[in-house]
């Protein structure tokens, strides 16, 4: 992204055009101010009125036999900008080191395809003193953070990233391991939306993954023990499904396939809006099914376990108040659940914008920043610089709740304005991060544990608070945690003696064979003790069912359903019976019928964004004719909804869709003898994975 409004006073006007863009553009411009009053906790009554009601109770389940990944140390990620005089001082390092900022990324957005390295230049933009190269590196070190580094696409070549490579480590030793091909090139004007610089003569997608394969190429010369990434667009956001001038694919399809393989990560970027707080605090649910989605175009390219990083993030509304700070909380965990390994804000500090009032009354400055940069938007100011906005200690919060090397486990809530994530932590204790997105009602939190037996010792609570500007701590009965309205909580548990296994949990599984109906798994031993066996369980939901047992390191789970996607742990259970900690998770993905009296191809023909057209062609194999048809499939993603068809009549209820035929249609000849093809038009909030199984009159397809 790109410098906040407030800023632009000291940048041409090229940047300020930069800033007013196209479809993805609405963005960035900063957090909040934090109020000194602290809300009483939730429940209490104020004085001379009755008793208040009793905060409405809400189930709450963690699995620790699920699991979900370990956080990395690159987890807590945030933007620092070159147009930012904030950036490197005292200050602002000791308040990142604060919020356990794991991972900073240089030079700030869109800036990274006009910043020239060796001049500390950035042609149309303003480059505020102190913020060089090295003054950012010392920044990094100060933090105990790691760099992660914009290499200049737009403007630069793939020898003046390799001369940026040589210098920082090669000639300094900095150790930069992470570097990224450019910013949003996506936005380069070949979609029309025209935000992003790029100077070269073909600004197709497949340009754009054929210049990264010349970066990695010149990078690694240099220094082959970096990892260099992709650009990529989030499934279900502009420019996700457009189809430019010239191209057979969107950009996804057409970058993914080129550069699979050669790129050592991908590079996503996620700006949710909303068109108001309760809006936007729905959609980190959201994101958990883009990044499935994107997951599983990698993989059909042969990208398999390519490691994905969200290096932008924030709101896009109310965004330096409490429903961001809720919101960052979520964004976080459920990105780090779904198997990212960073996850950057925007920004450190960005600027005033426009003036609005969130729904508990406090004011939103429009500012995108972590920290306050003093600004104003008339009469209307920002609080001292480097005052720490709301979203601030959310982070604070969630870093210190699940640290990098404790393990992420499936958790899950009962009510929709609370959500729910969960961690085992190294030391054996559980944390639960429980998010109240009502403004005006507390809740009480009962925690279901499946897995873990806690000690009976009172619960460890941090708590922040709507218009709160410290994290507050205590003790409570784990029976029921009060949620105070618009506030995030972690409680933490500690185990009963003697119930943790003195074993280490499996290596991360790996599928070796995978049928319509059967995944073969092998993985790493425990270590330890000697297991008596392994169990596999299947994550559903916020619990986890047994799925077979074995007594070596490699098992056939059986009976699985066609065309569907299974997500595994392994647990290794000693002599005592107690089960060792979950391995890393494996997505299965089960296979259509090898062979069936059916075929059914699906394919997204064009889209939008928030909107695609598909084709269906459904094909009879069997024996005998078929006159009269029924085709039914669901979609995977809840936010699809059919809104127009053609050649076929179609009926949507929830995810379930049955189509039958028109008159002129209704035959299917045997033996292949004709095809049937159909289309639709849907809309879609978040993620349209295609479906995975169909089936003709009852029967499972083949799907091509």
């Amino acid at each position: 992204m790109h410098a906040a409004a407030s800023l632009l006073h000291r940048a041409p006007g090229r940047l300020a055009r930069q800033l007013l863009r196209g479809p993805a553009a609405v963005r960035r411009t900063a957090a909040g101010a934090v109020t000194a009053a602290l809300l009483a906790a939730g429940g209490l009554a104020p004085a001379g009125t009755a008793e208040a009601a009793a905060p409405a109770a809400v189930d709450v389940t963690v699995d620790t036999r699920a699991g979900l990944g370990t956080v990395p140390d690159t987890a807590y990620g945030l933007n620092s900008a070159i147009w930012d005089a904030e950036m490197n001082t005292t200050a602002t390092q000791d308040l990142i080191g604060d919020a356990g900022v794991g991972m900073l990324r240089y030079p700030g957005g869109s800036y990274g395809d006009i910043y020239h390295w060796r001049t500390h230049t950035a042609p149309g933009g303003y480059v505020a003193p102190g913020t060089d190269f090295d003054s950012f590196v010392g920044t990094v070190k100060k933090t105990g953070a790691q760099p992660i580094v914009i290499a200049n696409y737009g403007s630069g070549t793939p020898e003046e990233a390799a001369g940026w490579v040589r210098y920082a480590n090669v000639d300094k030793g900095y150790g930069v391991t992470y570097w990224e091909v450019g910013n949003e090139l996506y936005g380069n004007g070949h979609y029309g939306a025209d935000w992003e610089t790029d100077e070269h003569e073909d600004t197709s997608p497949a340009a754009y993954a054929h210049g990264v394969l010349d970066y990695i190429s010149a990078m690694k010369a240099v220094d082959p023990d970096i990892k260099v990434g992709a650009v990529l667009t989030t499934p279900g956001n502009w420019p996700d499904g457009v189809i430019g001038e010239g191209d057979s694919a969107d950009w996804n399809h057409t970058v993914i396939p080129i550069v699979a393989g050669e790129a050592d990560f991908v590079v996503v970027h996620w700006y949710p809006g909303g068109s108001d707080a309760a809006g936007m605090l729905t959609t980190p649910a959201q994101l958990a099914g883009e990044l499935r989605q994107l997951r599983a175009e990698l993989d059909a390219a042969g990208a398999e376990d390519t490691p994905i990083a969200l290096t932008e993030t924030n709101s896009n509304l109310l965004m330096d108040t409490q429903p961001t700070a809720l919101f960052a909380a979520d964004t976080y965990l459920t990105a780090l659940e779904n198997g990212v390994f960073t996850v950057d804000w925007w920004n450190t500090h960005n600027g005033v914008g426009e003036i609005s009032t969130a729904p508990d009354g406090a004011t939103d400055y429009g500012d995108m920043g972590l920290l306050s940069s003093g600004g104003c938007t008339g009469s209307v100011c920002e609080p001292p610089v480097n005052t720490p906005f709301p979203p601030y200690y959310a982070l604070q919060l969630v870093s210190r709740t699940a640290r990098p090397g404790d393990q992420l486990v499936a958790a899950g809530s009962a009510d929709a304005l609370v959500s729910a994530h969960a961690v085992l932590r190294s030391d054996g204790d559980l944390s639960v991060l429980l998010v109240n997105k009502d403004p005006s009602a507390s809740r009480t939190a009962r925690l279901r544990l499946n897995g873990f037996t806690p000690d009976g010792s009172p619960a460890e609570l941090a708590v922040f608070r709507d218009r709160a500007s410290s994290i507050d701590t205590s003790t409570g009965d784990a029976a029921g945690v009060t949620l105070p309205p618009y506030s995030v909580t972690a409680v933490t548990l500690h185990p009963k003696d003697g119930t943790a296994s003195a074993l280490s949990a499996p290596g991360t599984p790996e599928v070796t064979a995978v049928t319509d109906t059967t995944a073969t798994l092998s993985w790493p031993a425990s270590t330890g003790g000697s297991p008596v066996r392994y169990e596999i369980y299947r994550q559903h939901g916020a619990v986890s069912e047994l799925l077979t047992d074995t007594t070596g390191t490699t098992a056939t789970v059986r009976n699985l359903a066609p065309g569907s996607t299974y997500t595994l742990s392994v647990l290794a259970r000693d002599t005592d019976g107690r089960l060792s900690r979950p391995s890393d998770p494996v997505a299965v993905r089960t296979t259509s019928p090898a062979e069936s009296t059916c075929q059914v191809a699906y394919r997204v023909t064009e889209g939008w964004g928030n909107g695609f057209n598909a084709q269906i062609t459904v094909t009879h194999t069997g024996d005998t004719a078929i006159d009269g048809w029924t085709l039914s499939y669901a979609f995977p993603d809840s936010g699809v909804t059919v809104t127009g068809y053609w050649n076929a009549k179609v009926v949507q209820s929830g995810r379930n869709v049955i189509v039958t035929p028109e008159s002129y249609n209704a035959t299917l000849a045997p033996h292949g003898g004709n095809a049937v093809s159909f289309g639709f038009t849907a809309a879609n909030s978040g993620a349209y994975s295609p479906p995975a199984v169909f089936r003709l009159n009852g029967t499972v397809c083949t799907t091509t």
